[in-house]
C-alpha cells in the first residue's frame, strides 16, 4: 500500500507546481505521513485518518504563515498613472478604423475615443482610462480667451 501513497504524494506535488496556492503541498506531505504509516499496518482506515488529519492540521498551522509570503495583492503598472491627464494627438484617432495615436510623457499611447468620435492630429485630449494597451481619451474643448 506504501506504493499507493507514493503515487498520490508525487501527483500532489506535480499538482502544486501547476498551482500557486501552496495548498495542494500539504495534501502531498499528508500522503507521505500515511505512506509511513502504511509500513506500520495494513488498515487503510488508519492510514487515511492520518492523511486527513495530518493535511488539514498542516494546512491550517502554516495557512496565516504562508499567506505573508505567496499572498500577491493586486497593484497598479506605471501605466495607471497618466489616467486623469492631458495629452496630444499625434495620429488621428478614427474609431471606426482603429487608428490612433497620444503622445504623454515622451510615450507614444495607442488611443480611442470613448464615445467613437474621430479627434484629428494636434488636438489635446484627456486620458479617462486604460483598456488593454489602448488608451481611452476624450477631446478637450478649448475655450478662446475673451480678452
Amino acid at each position: 500500500m506504501w506504493q499507493i501513497w507514493l503515487i498520490i504524494a508525487g501527483l500532489f506535488f506535480v499538482g502544486e507546481m501547476i498551482t500557486v496556492g501552496f495548498l495542494v503541498f500539504w495534501l502531498g506531505i499528508g500522503a507521505l505521513l500515511a505512506m509511513i504509516v502504511s509500513l506500520f499496518t495494513s488498515n487503510i482506515i488508519i492510514q487515511t485518518t492520518v492523511f486527513v488529519i495530518s493535511s488539514a492540521v498542516l494546512i491550517l498551522v502554516t495557512k496565516p504563515f504562508v499567506k505573508k509570503f505567496v499572498d500577491v495583492k493586486p497593484t497598479n503598472t506605471n501605466a495607471f498613472s497618466i489616467i486623469g491627464k492631458n495629452a496630444l494627438v499625434i495620429k488621428d484617432i478614427d474609431s471606426a478604423h482603429s487608428t490612433g495615436q497620444i503622445k504623454i510623457n515622451g510615450e507614444v499611447w495607442s488611443a480611442e475615443s470613448e464615445n467613437g468620435e474621430t479627434i484629428p492630429e494636434g488636438s489635446e485630449v484627456e486620458i479617462l482610462n486604460i483598456k488593454g494597451v489602448k488608451a481611452i481619451v476624450k477631446g478637450i474643448k478649448i475655450t478662446a480667451d475673451m480678452n
